[in-house]
């Protein structure tokens, strides 16, 4: 058997990015497994880019709403918030004592700020030792992650695997799951769909907001009666992600003989991603307004992830020559 692990940060809403790039390739990964599988909101890792105290709660709940919403089974899984595991902090100390300076300065998060040092908090230049501590604590196996993470991953390898070296085969080494096509959605402007761009697209949240975005989708000046490269548009492009394959062909089809605007392209965009996630949309807003619900799921998880934790915590404890601590936890 094969444990799964792994975790969105809740830097902001989903949006259909992290839904079919991340969330639903997760889901679908964890119900082949016999193992419960470990899935976690990073809200740790969002502090090194949010620091508005209201803001992080709020995208954490919605984190969590959407998790759900597509279909996350919390009896079968561990679903938890990382916060609610201090063991994880402890753990990241421990392996930052054995994380050479050189490996952190060569992490792509660091190296993209490393020219206006003044911008780079402490937190995000040992942020691959937290992410390694999240993922050792419970002896994953597996950790599925997209190509900009897999540097993430081979970090944390070879910190396990220097810590072992030095005290004994405490950690298991985990291996990267990587999707042979991964799913990099266009944002509404040409972009990868990010947060940090806000050219998103929120499938979740209110229908109006939807429509207005997605009519804000760029696109060049073909008039209406021209043909149309359809692999150059991004309305396409999205269109393609969410209808089914005979939509597809017809839109295709409609792009190349011409005679179909961008303006119609939008349109039928906007009814595909109105209709496939509507169980979706009403779940999630439906989870959004009980966020007592939402609070016990993420403490009955926190329950169930610290028991493992603190498992592999005390065997490190252990072999470094600290008191191991094994409490025992309910759930």
């Amino acid at each position: 058997m094969s444990r799964i692990l792994t975790g969105i940060q809740s830097s902001g809403k989903p949006h259909l990015g992290n839904l079919l790039g991340a969330i639903r390739p997760a889901l679908e990964l964890a119900s082949q497994q016999n193992e419960p599988a470990f899935f976690f909101i990073a809200d740790l890792h969002a502090l090194t880019t949010v620091h508005n105290p209201v803001q992080l709660q709020e995208n954490t709940y919605a984190v969590a709403a959407a998790w759900l919403a597509m279909g996350l089974d919390t009896e079968r899984h561990v679903f938890f918030r990382q916060s609610d595991v201090p063991e994880v902090c402890e753990l990241s100390w421990y392996l930052g004592c054995v994380t050479p300076y050189p490996m952190l300065a060569n992490a792509h998060a660091f190296k993209e700020k490393a020219g206006n040092l003044a911008e780079v908090s402490a937190g995000l230049f040992t942020y691959p030792v937290l992410m390694a501590a999240d993922i050792l604590l419970y002896d994953t196996d597996i950790v599925p992650v997209g190509k900009d993470q897999k540097q993430h991953l081979e970090i944390a390898r070879d910190i396990a695997g220097a810590f072992n070296r030095r005290y004994g085969e405490i950690f298991k080494l985990p291996t990267g799951f990587f999707q042979e096509e991964v799913m990099l959605l266009p944002g509404i402007d040409g972009r990868k769909m990010s947060k940090s761009y806000g050219n998103t697209l929120d499938v979740l949240g209110d229908e109006v907001e939807l429509e207005r975005r997605v009519r804000r989708i760029v696109t060049d000046s073909t008039p209406v009666e021209a043909p149309k490269d359809p692999g150059r548009c991004i309305v396409f492009q999205l269109y393609a992600a969410v209808a089914s394959p005979e939509e597809v062909e017809e839109m295709r089809r409609r792009y190349v003989e011409g005679g179909y605007g961008y303006g119609q392209a939008k349109a039928e965009l906007f009814r595909v991603l109105r209709e496939r996630f509507a169980p979706q949309r009403a779940a999630y807003q439906q989870w959004m307004r009980d966020k007592a619900a939402l609070e016990a799921i993420l403490q009955k998880g926190a329950e169930r992830a610290r028991a493992e934790a603190a498992k592999v915590l005390g065997r490190v404890r252990e072999a470094i020559g600290f008191q191991a601590r094994v409490p025992s936890f309910r759930w």
